[in-house]
């Protein structure tokens, strides 16, 4: 976590709590010449656009006040989306049985890509059902290997 999202983190968290939402992530990025801060946001059953523009006046508002950031940027606050990440254990205790994608910090299997259906997770081990040409595998992934982790749409 840098700097950044460390800060903001503890801004938004209050205003999350009053407005019974949760923290999904926070990104602060470059792009071409452009900052951005994005906050990601939801509850259970997924929120709408007045949340989020509640939530971007009111850190917007705590950002101005302590100004933690020195470049320009824009904040953008919205849900995680239908790829949303996986970053706590109830984000993968709420995925198991959906489709995920998953890179590795180093090779299992001699890959680091997974996509499969997350069968299990005990807060150690991932377990991931992957689809090899025709046949099933299952492969186990250490909690503490996993760079990233979201869910994935898969189309067919």
């Amino acid at each position: 976590m840098s700097k950044v999202t460390g800060i903001v983190e503890e801004m938004v968290n209050p205003i999350l709590d009053e407005l019974n939402l949760e923290l999904v992530d926070i990104e602060y990025v470059k792009e071409g010449p452009n900052y951005f801060l994005r906050v990601f946001i939801d509850k259970d059953n997924g929120v709408d656009i007045d949340e989020c523009a509640a939530v971007s006046e009111k850190l917007s508002e705590k950002l101005d006040e302590v100004d933690p950031i020195p470049e320009n940027y824009f904040l953008e606050v919205s849900s995680p989306g239908a790829e949303r990440p996986l970053k706590k254990d109830k984000d993968f205790q709420k995925a198991i049985g959906k489709n995920v994608h998953i890179k590795t910090y180093e090779p299992i299997d001699n890959e680091k890509t997974f996509e499969g259906i997350l069968t299990s997770f005990d807060g150690n081990v991932v377990t991931v059902e992957v689809k090899i040409k025709t046949r099933k595998k299952t492969i186990e992934i250490p909690y503490e290997k996993i760079a990233k982790a979201r869910l994935a749409v898969i189309f067919s």
